[in-house]
Formats: C-alpha cells, sequence, structure tokens
C-alpha cells in the first residue's frame, strides 16, 4: 500500500513504538509525526493538516471520533527540598495550603481546583514547571508531562483522588481514508498483522483459502468414486484341502 499518512501528537504522547510496527506492516506508505500543542491537535486533524492525532481527554471533539487508548496517573511536581519531599504519594487534602498553577494547557478537568489560587495561569506547562522549579507552588499534571520536563531539581509522585486524562487516537467522522486509519486503529489497540478485522487481515484470509485448495486433482476424484462405488466386497475364504493318502508298495 502506497501514499502517506500524517500523525500529530501532543507533549508527553510517545508515538514512537507505534512508528516502528506501522513501518513493519506498510512499509511503501510514510508515515509523518507531528508534535503539536494541546490547543492545536484538534485542530490540525479537522482543517485535514494531519490524518489523526494522539491527544489527551477530554477535549475539543467536535466532528472527531476518539478512541480512548490509556488512561495517564495524574501527579504532583514540586522541589526536591519541599516539604513533600519523603511523600510516596499525596492526596488533595494535602495541597489545600499550597498554591497550585494551573496553566493553559492544562487538559484536567476539576471539579473544585485544591489549593491556593495563584496570581496567574502560566501560558504553558513548561512555564508552571519553571516556577515551581524556582521554589513558588506546586504543579499537577499527568505522569508523562512531568517525566517529559524532568529535571534535576524536581521530584514528582502520584495524587490519589484527583482528575485523570486519558490518551486517545481521534480522527475525522467523515474519513477520507478510512484504510490507512483502520491501520493505524489496529496499531494502537495492539492488534496482530494477521488480526480477523480491519484490512490487515485480508492477506492471512486469502492465503487460508490458497491451503484449503492445495488438494491434488487426483485426490478428489478418487474419493468421490470411493463414495459412489460403497465399500469392496469381501472375498469368501475357500476351505483348506485334504491331502490325499498314499498308497503302499
Amino acid at each position: 500500500m502506497t501514499g502517506s499518512f500524517t500523525l500529530a501528537y501532543v507533549p508527553g504522547v510517545t508515538p514512537g513504538k507505534w512508528a516502528r510496527v506501522w513501518q513493519e506492516r506498510l512499509p511503501e506508505t510514510e508515515l509523518t509525526l507531528v508534535q503539536v500543542t494541546v490547543a492545536e491537535a484538534a485542530a490540525k486533524v479537522r482543517a485535514g493538516e494531519a490524518d489523526a492525532a494522539l491527544l489527551r481527554l477530554p477535549g475539543d471533539r467536535e466532528d472527531l471520533h476518539a478512541i480512548p487508548l490509556y488512561t495517564e496517573t495524574t501527579v504532583v511536581v514540586f522541589p526536591k527540598d519541599h516539604e513533600f519531599a519523603a511523600a510516596e504519594e499525596l492526596s488533595l487534602e494535602d495541597l489545600a495550603e499550597h498554591v497550585l498553577w494551573q496553566p493553559l494547557d492544562d487538559t484536567l478537568v476539576w471539579d473544585e481546583v485544591p489549593g491556593q489560587p495563584p496570581v496567574e495561569r502560566p501560558e504553558t506547562t513548561a512555564d508552571a514547571i519553571a516556577v515551581v522549579a524556582a521554589g513558588v507552588g506546586v504543579l499537577v499534571v499527568p505522569q508523562s508531562l512531568a517525566r517529559l520536563h524532568h529535571r534535576k531539581d524536581l521530584k514528582h509522585v502520584p495524587l490519589s483522588d484527583a482528575p485523570q486524562s486519558r490518551v486517545a487516537l481521534s480522527f475525522p467522522i467523515r474519513d477520507e481514508n478510512p484504510e490507512l486509519i483502520e491501520h493505524m486503529i489496529g496499531i494502537v489497540r495492539g492488534r496482530t498483522a494477521n488480526s480477523t478485522r480491519g484490512p490487515a487481515a485480508e492477506p492471512a484470509q486469502k492465503q487460508a483459502q490458497k491451503q484449503a485448495q492445495k488438494q491434488t486433482p487426483k485426490q478428489a476424484p478418487k474419493q468421490a468414486s470411493q463414495q459412489r462405488r460403497g465399500p469392496a466386497p469381501q472375498q469368501k475364504k475357500q476351505p483348506a484341502k485334504r491331502a490325499k493318502p498314499r498308497r503302499g508298495r
């Protein structure tokens, strides 16, 4: 299969393993990976600048399908010399007296934001990380973003009872390249190349049909002939002949 496919992805999502599988299964179809901001991801797909996008839910899903792939762990980021330094896990109550930064590209949906409200909201997660590293407040993000912006002077631990984000594959409801989309869906969902679902299964099905047709031409007529004639009649056993007695001289 020839052609090309553009896959956009937001920061923190790592599409490398899926790209390798794509190259193995569709070596003649070029896959282009494009990192985009959270705000751009859905718009790129709707505008046709990307065939699909790996983004976080909830988010902008107008005119788009979204297939959830996995749920991310939510963590708290703070300086290594912070009072939380010895903690292995924190709760929302632990954040009550601390400034909690909420960047504009935050995808977590809060019923009620914990902690003390900041003076302003940083533009990006990277900006918020820099402020926390300066010793001001803490930040709550998906673990993949904490790892992406890892710094030696910062630490992160899981936050219990916090909202979580889900990474999903998003593509247009009216897709112009459904066959390639099906291939990508199969890859990100972990289907094998010979799965019975999707276009990738067709070669395997054809191969099975060929195997079934490998019966030799002589074999089939022979079986049919045997069925018509029925079983071969059994031969009757002949009684053994008695030896004649010898006459004396």
